[in-house]
């Protein structure tokens, strides 16, 4: 009880983040309270935002990798945005800020760019490792494609 007195609150909100998605894996509880735990989990990571980029960037990535994993592991929800495929997908691309082209472009002579040009590629690399599992749950289209483009330009990325 110490810490959490102590600790400050994006400490404090990490350790939920932690410990309610280690809930959430928990197969010997019942669906519906992983579920419970995985929503709790992400409820402690947004309250982890503080206005800067990389925390932007964090948070996103954890919460796509705990949501795919629950759309995975748990099954889709189209009723709820969090466990949704689609939602995902349209969450994912509005996180990123180039284009795979663009990417590709700057990924190519990566080491000669500026330090902050490569923290946001590997920002892009982060936000789009869940894709492997995301996009088998999707249907054909345009957000699919994208999403198969980023997935394809993810590993060109350093």
């Amino acid at each position: 009880m110490h810490n959490l007195i102590t600790s400050s609150s994006g400490e404090v909100l990490e350790t939920a983040r932690v410990a309610a998605q280690g809930h959430a894996y928990d197969r010997d509880r019942p669906r519906e309270d992983r579920l419970r735990w995985a929503k709790l989990s992400l409820l402690a990571n947004r309250g982890l935002r503080d206005g800067t980029e990389t925390s932007r960037v964090r948070v996103a990535h954890q919460e796509f990798m705990l949501r795919t994993w629950v759309i995975e592991q748990l099954g889709p929800d189209d009723t709820d945005p969090d466990w949704s495929p689609e939602a995902l997908a349209a969450d994912t691309l509005a996180a990123l800020a180039l284009t795979p082209a663009r990417a590709v472009e700057l990924a190519d002579g990566w080491r000669d760019l500026p330090v902050g040009d490569i923290l946001v590629l590997r920002w892009h690399k982060n936000l789009t490792a869940h894709l492997r599992w995301l996009i088998d749950h999707l249907a054909p289209g345009p957000v699919r494609e994208a999403l198969v483009a980023w997935a394809g330009t993810r590993p060109l990325l350093p």
